[in-house]
């Protein structure tokens, strides 16, 4: 056993394998963290708003903690491969090696990352709610880039001289999210994702409807 141990210290240490064994390695992370993520959230999901039988939704709670883990270990598969390659790719005419990152790198292999594993064919719930987490964040990221002074001329591309805009961004942007999710909710819930339309429906639409302290305190039904 420890000379098997010591064989494969080897060959993880060795910088020859170092681009590969980095791709294995993102794909390993991404299937961890996937299933750490999804599975305690679909477990609470599923069990409080889902029916049918036991098995049923242990069933789906594991299918959309493997699929969470496949996802992010596929992506992160795709990406890492991506930067890799893109970084062997000649960008000098005159040379035909190149071994750097170029500055485009990382948003070419995003592309192809997301096209690939998550922009193809019917998309299921789960990644849409991957894809909708990582826009909202991104959102947030390009407002605050908009007000954050540039390291070439230290202005911002929009003038905050008094940080009026950064204090105030995050009051307008849940204001306004929660004002349109409540109208789109009133008015077109279709058009809603079933699980936030399930748990909207649980909050604001059962708490109007009761017929016993039971069904008023206890149970919502």
């Amino acid at each position: 056993m420890d000379s098997l141990r010591e064989v494969l210290n080897n060959v993880v240490l060795n910088p020859k394998y170092a681009d590969i064994l980095a791709i294995a390695k993102a794909a390993r992370s991404g299937a961890v963290y996937g299933a750490k993520v999804r599975f305690p959230h679909a477990l609470v999901m599923v069990f409080l708003f889902r029916s049918g039988s036991f098995r049923e939704k242990l069933r789906l709670v594991i299918k959309a903690t493997r699929q969470h883990a496949r996802n992010l270990a596929s992506f992160a598969t795709v990406y890492k491969l991506s930067m890799l390659l893109l970084r062997y790719l000649p960008t000098d005419p005159y040379s035909s090696t190149s071994c750097k990152e170029g500055p485009y790198d990382t948003f070419v292999a995003g592309l192809i990352g997301g096209y690939t594993v998550f922009g193809r064919g019917i998309q299921s719930s789960v990644n849409q709610q991957i894809v909708i987490y990582v826009f909202a964040r991104v959102m947030i990221a390009m407002a605050k880039l908009m007000v954050k002074p540039l390291t070439e001329t230290g202005t911002s591309l929009i003038p905050d001289p008094n940080n009026r805009i950064s204090n105030n961004t995050w009051p307008i942007f849940a204001s306004l999210s929660w004002a349109c999710v409540m109208y789109v909710f009133r008015w077109h819930p279709d058009t809603i994702p079933m699980s936030l339309r399930s748990s909207m429906k649980y909050i604001y639409v059962d708490s109007d409807h009761w017929d016993s302290f039971r069904t008023f305190l206890i149970h919502n039904r």
